[in-house]
């Protein structure tokens, strides 16, 4: 009896352990509502036969260790859009990409190979955008010379890439306890020893801001945890305004355009007054034919001359 009760004991453990073809593992998932997100499969799909995934029990995605057959979604079954366009699969391992996430649920995947199978859930808990961030844009406007603090919102650990753009262009990045700010000749120029980053976090820290730092900025953040076989790709957005100096009314730039402009304006009207001065003071008289330099303009009417006769 002993003997039979270690036996089972033995066989359930191996069977926990997969010894037998039958393994399963679960794996705990947490991203923001809009990310994408990659499950891997940790094997190579040309030593399996089929590698399927599921959605709660309905089979979303799969592909053979020949590329004989794949599908994905509507493919694998008609009438089924709940993932349209937002699927991808690797040719080469199996894995799963889902873009612009919206579904919390069980995504379980099954390995199915000539000598075992295995199957591994990841479990997806995908949270809603905060209220603040509804329009997918974090705003704020800044005064003129003050520094800013883009937050990524995270504790950056050694296997995450974080890069950060500005109106697309890239302006700085951390990759493991490597970073790189303004490589591009563009960034250089327009942020020239203003750009600092918080290596714990990841965080962009932008010093003497300028009417010129307005726009978007953008945080790609790629979370890879080795452990579980997951990648996260989080796309941050924050638009910043950078108004006039406070007190100043106006800004240096467009002070200096005013006084040029009323420069110019005053300018303008003492060439006129001159050319108008000259016009007159060189212009000739009008004359009527026959009259000499004595006569009276033409327009003022001439009295007539009383002639009275001699007495004598």
């Amino acid at each position: 009896m002993k003997f039979l009760f270690n036996l089972l004991a033995v066989i359930l453990f191996l069977l926990d352990n997969g010894v037998f073809g039958v393994g399963s593992d679960k794996v705990s998932v947490s991203v923001m509502e809009g990310d994408s997100v990659t499950l891997y499969t940790g094997v190579q799909t040309s030593l399996q036969d089929d590698i399927k995934w599921y959605f709660n029990d309905t089979r979303i995605a799969q592909i053979s260790g020949d590329l004989r057959f794949i599908c994905t979604d509507v493919q694998c079954n008609e009438g089924t859009e709940r993932f349209r366009d937002r699927l991808k699969l690797d040719h080469q391992t199996g894995s799963l990409t889902i873009t612009n996430i919206t579904d919390s649920g069980l995504y379980e995947l099954k390995i199915i190979s000539s000598k075992s199978s295995s199957d591994k859930i990841f479990s997806v808990s995908v949270t809603g955008v905060p209220a603040a961030e509804i329009d997918g844009v974090k705003r704020k406007t800044v005064k003129e010379g003050e520094s800013v603090t883009l937050d990524s919102g995270v504790i950056k650990n050694p296997h995450d890439v974080m890069t950060w753009y500005f109106n697309d262009i890239l302006i700085a990045e951390i990759t493991g306890d490597q970073s790189k700010i303004c490589t591009d000749v563009q960034c250089k120029e327009r942020f020239r020893d203003r750009l600092k980053l918080d290596h714990q976090t990841g965080s962009l820290i932008i010093t003497n801001t300028r009417n010129t730092d307005s726009g978007e900025y953008k945080l790609e953040i790629i979370i890879n945890n080795s452990r579980f076989s997951i990648s996260i790709t989080t796309v941050k957005r924050f638009n910043r305004t950078v108004t006039d100096v406070p007190g100043s009314g106006l800004s240096s730039g467009a002070v200096a355009g005013i006084v040029v402009g009323v420069l110019l304006v005053f300018a303008a009207v003492t060439a006129a007054v001159i050319y108008y001065r000259h016009r007159n003071t060189h212009a000739p008289v009008p004359q009527t034919e026959g009259d000499d330099n004595n006569s009276p303009p033409h327009n003022i009417p001439l009295r007539r001359r009383t002639h009275t006769s001699d007495s004598g």
